[in-house]
């Protein structure tokens, strides 16, 4: 199913018709290094691309005033620190997931040259300094999945980035452990710092890891949160500027931290809708030059992979499969436009079409 769906990927950035797509019985291991390189050529782009650049930061005084390279040798580039970390994401699941990637020299030398042991311990120092609830938790949890990826990579490059890296995800990891008993309430946003997507990254990280403190954290935050939700309004959705569905990541994360049985009854309650989903059409995105707008793009993508998730969660085929059909959907409003020339779009869609497309579990 995966590879089936990743195959439909390429050929919609590549502008195959829908026909064809119907039509097409291929898998991944059929397609050129060049198909994919069209996605990781967005990272490997704006990466090392310092400007335009948004550090969101705090300035206590004029000594912290510093070009992004300096503040944040491992990621500057990608316009703010959370889209370079999770195009770093994207180059390792990249490496890992086609083994006829075109360029792989040079991939795993640019992400050499970022996740160093010195250029981590900057950013840890970058961490210190700046207020506690910089990045939270968004970049937490693009970090924690990067670290999730390369921890799970059987590769010797792939274990000395892991081991380089390991300090930055130890320390946010006790972030989480310290933040999460004294947030009393989650917070339901479609952009950044929405708990459940937080959460969700977080676990992957936690369960890979094997750190237990704060896999359980998650799931007693996560049920101290959303245990007794009922009728979440998923038709108000979505708000002019998300890239999240608050419904669908609440539902996706409490179907990986609850049995099969006890997550069909709480589903029952929280999403009755997702029966019929007929008038939950993909979101409509009106300019993509629009920095706000074009985050949409995003909504689709991640819209797609909750919906994947749920589906493997109910024991309801057909159920199932309808949810499945929902997320092809939307992830063919959106990917056609991943390859944009915008960099509005372009320095973090691709991660975000990756994820969509290789999220099986």
């Amino acid at each position: 199913m995966r590879r089936l769906i990743l195959n439909t990927l390429v050929m919609l950035a590549l502008g195959v018709s829908s026909a064809a797509l119907a039509e097409d019985h291929q898998t991944i291991d059929s397609m050129s290094g060049a198909d994919i390189a069209r996605f990781t050529k967005l990272a490997m782009d704006c990466i090392p691309q310092e400007y335009p650049n948004k550090l969101n930061q705090l300035l206590a005084d004029a000594s912290q005033i510093k070009p992004p390279k300096e503040l944040h040798p491992a990621f500057f580039g990608c316009y703010d620190w959370h889209s370079s970390v999770h195009g770093h994401w994207m180059l390792v699941k990249a490496l890992k997931t086609f083994d006829n990637l075109d360029g792989r020299e040079d991939i795993m030398a640019r992400l050499k040259t970022s996740i160093t042991p010195e250029n981590i311990a900057a950013e840890i120092a970058y961490f210190e300094q700046e207020s506690k609830s910089w990045e939270r938790m968004y970049g937490w949890a693009w970090l924690l999945q990067l670290q999730h990826e390369l921890l799970s990579w059987d590769d010797t490059h792939g274990q000395a980035m892991a081991k380089a890296l390991q300090p930055l995800a130890d320390y946010l990891s006790d972030r989480y452990i310290e933040f999460l008993p004294i947030q009393t309430y989650p917070v339901r946003t479609g952009v950044h710092p929405n708990t459940a997507f937080g959460m969700s990254f977080a676990y992957d990280y936690a369960l890979t890891a094997q750190d237990q403190q704060l896999a359980d954290m998650i799931k007693g935050t996560a049920l101290r949160y959303y245990g007794d939700d009922e009728n979440c309004p998923i038709f108000w959705e979505p708000s002019g500027e998300d890239f999240l569905s608050p419904c669908l990541e609440e539902a996706a994360l409490m179907s990986r931290i609850m049995t099969k049985d006890d997550f069909a009854q709480w589903l029952s309650r929280f999403l009755p809708q997702l029966d019929d989903l007929t008038d939950y059409p993909p979101a409509d995105v009106s300019d993509r030059t629009d920095p706000k707008i074009v985050h949409l793009d995003g909504l689709n993508l991640s819209r797609a992979w909750n919906l994947f998730i749920i589906a493997n969660h109910i024991n309801n085929q057909e159920r199932a499969n309808a949810l499945r059909a929902k997320a092809k959907q939307h992830l063919a409003a959106s990917l056609p436009y991943v390859t944009g020339d915008n960099y509005v779009g372009s320095h973090w869609l691709g991660s975000f079409a990756i994820y969509a497309l290789t999220r099986d579990y």
